[in-house]
């Protein structure tokens, strides 16, 4: 696993997590390669990080997945040179949601149900079985990652979370937990960048190169 290994030499206080790392990105490819998708969640700079790995996996990151072969002569027997158009600027997609970005979704539910079940009530609407739970917490206790998270694998998702040293109730919540050592806010989210880089390029190497 050529970018775990290269995250791991960059960051060698993450030799401690490389198990959790390689764990979270084998749920991840068994989820994409199912054609099931993620579904991603956190509050804050966690939320920021949530739209951030979605950018990742959504479109090229690394390389530039071109549409397959399949779909470019269907757009062009369809559609000729707009079709051509078409193909030429889709890219390869693993299938991700961030659940902070439905801002009309999520105000009117803190408003009109509870704040902290906003992210399941999403996964309840949105997860299939197969899918993944991607929650995102620096503390390990953010009310409404761990109700979305446990949820998700009451309905047989697979769950993920990216938390700090302390690791909170996100510990039992998740099949796969990736505890960076590090106990302030900013130093754990510098952490949490870098491993989900790793993660999606990993992932598109796999699936696109």
């Amino acid at each position: 696993m050529e970018y775990i290994e290269r995250l791991v030499g960059r960051y060698p206080d993450l030799t401690e997590c490389a198990l959790s790392i390689q764990a979270a990105y084998l749920l991840l490819e068994t989820c994409f390669s199912d054609g099931k998708k993620a579904l991603v969640c956190g509050n804050g700079g966690s939320a920021a990080d949530s739209e951030h790995i979605v950018v990742e996996l959504m479109k090229g990151f690394y390389l530039k997945r071109p549409a397959p072969v399949e779909l470019r002569a269907k757009l062009l027997a369809q559609l000729s040179a707009e079709g051509a158009y078409l193909a030429d600027h889709l890219q390869g997609a693993l299938p991700a949601i961030s659940l902070v970005s439905q801002t009309s979704l999520v105000t009117a539910f803190i408003n009109d149900v509870a704040a902290d079940m906003v992210y399941a009530q999403q996964v309840y609407g949105y997860g299939t079985p197969g899918d993944v739970v991607v929650g995102l917490s620096t503390s390990g206790n953010s009310a409404n990652v761990l109700n979305a998270l446990k949820v998700g694998r009451a309905l047989g998702l697979g769950t993920l979370g990216f938390t700090g040293a302390v690791g909170g109730a996100m510990v039992d919540a998740c099949d796969v937990v990736i505890r960076v050592p590090w106990q302030q806010t900013p130093d754990i989210q510098e952490r949490h960048e870098a491993i989900y880089h790793a993660l999606c390029a990993q992932l598109e190497e796999h699936f696109f190169s």
